[in-house]
């Protein structure tokens, strides 16, 4: 029987094209130039005899022969990399360069305490950190695991959730010396409040405990950005609704004091997600192990029911 020699090296190049929806962003993705990644696939086309992707100017996709060929090779490539993990956990090394991203105000704020606890156990694990408001996708872009807020709908995901705190309201002590500082939550009507535009419409549920209050807050500024909100408090510009955990360092250097401390908002939670997988490598591992050291764990890991 004739046996063709199987080219994987050309094969992972058109999977991650797929993937990726274009040339260039799989290049970027492979660290490879453009010119190679085209002409890799421009080969594996040539050696299968079939064209396996139909290109425009403005598009990318792949042939009717071209998507049945990349589940196949998908699914091939993604045993292999089981078989190489398993023999990595084997050996019970956490390792490699693990590509992480975040939004900007959990990558400035709670996530540089977990990178220096991962990286001063295990040296020989590397960071390449993606800061960014943009929600990524994991799999076509190479990375190994996001930190991200907010609800989560994703079914090729694993996530684990963690409670970071609660909502409050914070304020400059200046603003509070030139304003009344409010004794309830009803006073807050008085206040300018600086608030955050998603939350623009609903009125703000807050709680001390024993009793409930549901407040509309009004003020001029309304900003999408958590840290803009708090520089704005700090600049004595009204009464912020914040994370707790963005406004510890302002607390201690007495730039913004909590209003009304005994009284609440919504807890604060984030989660740590990555691919699906039957494996989980042990750098990812040794990632969630720092942080729940860190953060507290709410959530046992849990497959997410919708597509985005």
């Amino acid at each position: 029987m004739y046996n063709r020699r199987v080219n994987l090296d050309g094969i992972a190049v058109f999977v991650k094209v797929v993937q990726a929806g274009s040339f260039s962003q799989a290049a970027k993705l492979l660290n490879m130039p453009n010119s190679t990644v085209s002409a890799k696939v421009a080969a594996l086309e040539k050696r299968l005899g079939v064209t396996l992707l139909q290109r425009t100017t403005r598009s990318l996709h792949p042939t009717e022969a071209g998507e049945v060929y990349f589940r196949r090779c998908l699914g091939a490539l993604e045993e292999l990399q089981v078989a190489e993990n398993e023999l990595v956990t084997e050996r019970g090394e956490a390792k490699g360069v693990l590509r992480l991203t975040a939004p900007v105000e959990l990558g400035r704020s709670v996530l540089p305490r977990v990178l220096d606890v991962l990286m001063k156990r295990h040296p020989a694990i590397a960071i390449d950190l993606v800061i960014t408001s943009r929600l990524t996708d994991l799999v076509a872009e190479n990375i190994d695991v996001a930190v991200r807020a907010g609800p989560l709908k994703d079914s090729r995901l694993i996530a684990r959730r963690f409670v970071l705190g609660q909502f409050g309201l914070w304020a400059s002590p200046g603003y509070l010396k030139k304003n009344s500082v409010p004794r309830n939550p009803h006073e807050l009507k008085g206040h300018d409040c600086l608030r955050f535009a998603p939350f623009t419409g609903r009125k703000l549920q807050l709680s001390n405990g024993r009793e409930r209050a549901q407040i509309a807050l009004a003020g001029r500024i309304a900003a999408d950005d958590f840290e803009t909100l708090r520089a704005l408090a700090v600049l004595g510009w009204g009464i912020a609704l914040l994370p707790s955990f963005l406004c510890a360092e302002e607390v201690k250097e007495q730039k913004l004091v909590a209003v009304l401390p005994n009284w609440r908002g919504e807890s604060v939670s984030i989660s740590v997600v990555y691919p699906a997988q039957r494996f989980v490598s042990p750098k990812i591992r040794a990632f969630i192990t720092a942080a729940e050291e860190l953060w507290n764990a709410k959530d046992a890991e849990a497959k997410l029911a919708n597509h985005l």
